[in-house]
């Protein structure tokens, strides 16, 4: 599902990535700890084409069977737009749209007409416990509800990998544990492949795999 091959990453003298590399499989939940500043975040950031490693001519990139350096910036888009999926630790929702329009969101950018998006979105919104929150905006959601919204926009276009970045960091306890569960039932129910950068070693434990980074690097 995805191979990353001596990733490395510099902001001008700060050498963040040092030739990181990582196979994950489809339908593998891994999570990836480590002290702030190791790097997880930027690790994250280049598997999901939010930014692009340093260019090495052995490094590389491959997601679901594509090459990532061969793209262009518009392709990378259109390919990020229908195969990858984000949940950050800030839900992002817009405060002007209800909870059904900012899960809609990538499935417009992705031309889907305008009623299957709905239909997509109300389902996902029914599957997540959320068929009575539909017509609310953010502010009259709680913290949980708006995440699980935030969940069902990263599901729209039904992505083979969801990138999570402390997802459960903003959440109380109990709101955590439900959002790490709904992590694995969408992995055992709709296959999906999740990359979870985190410090709530409780879900990191969970993971079929756990990963660390020590400066710039995994080492277990």
């Amino acid at each position: 599902m995805i191979k990353a091959t001596n990733i490395h990453k510099s902001f001008k003298d700060l050498h963040v990535l040092k030739g990181v590399n990582i196979t994950i499989s489809e339908s593998e939940i891994i999570s990836i700890v480590g002290a702030s500043g190791a790097g997880k975040t930027t690790l994250l950031q280049i598997l999901g084409t939010l930014d692009k490693p340093d260019y090495k001519v052995d490094s590389e990139l491959i997601i679901n069977g594509q090459s990532i350096t061969a793209l262009n910036d518009k392709a990378l888009a259109k390919f990020r737009n229908q195969h990858i999926g984000f949940i950050f630790q800030f839900h992002q929702l817009l405060p002007e749209f209800t909870a059904l329009e900012n899960v809609c969101i990538p499935a417009f950018i992705n031309n889907t007409p305008k009623a299957e998006a709905e239909k997509r979105a109300k389902e996902l919104l029914d599957y997540l416990g959320l068929s009575d929150r539909i017509d609310h905006k953010p502010n009259s959601l709680s913290g949980g509800e708006q995440q699980r919204v935030a969940v069902a926009r990263a599901l729209i276009n039904q992505p083979k990998i969801i990138f999570a970045d402390e997802p459960s960091g903003n959440l109380d306890s109990e709101s955590a544990e439900q959002l790490h569960q709904l992590f694995f039932k969408l992995r055992d129910e709709l296959k999906q492949t999740f990359v979870v950068v985190t410090h709530n070693q409780d879900l990191a434990n969970m993971a079929d795999r756990k990963l660390t980074m020590v400066d710039g690097k995994i080492v277990g």
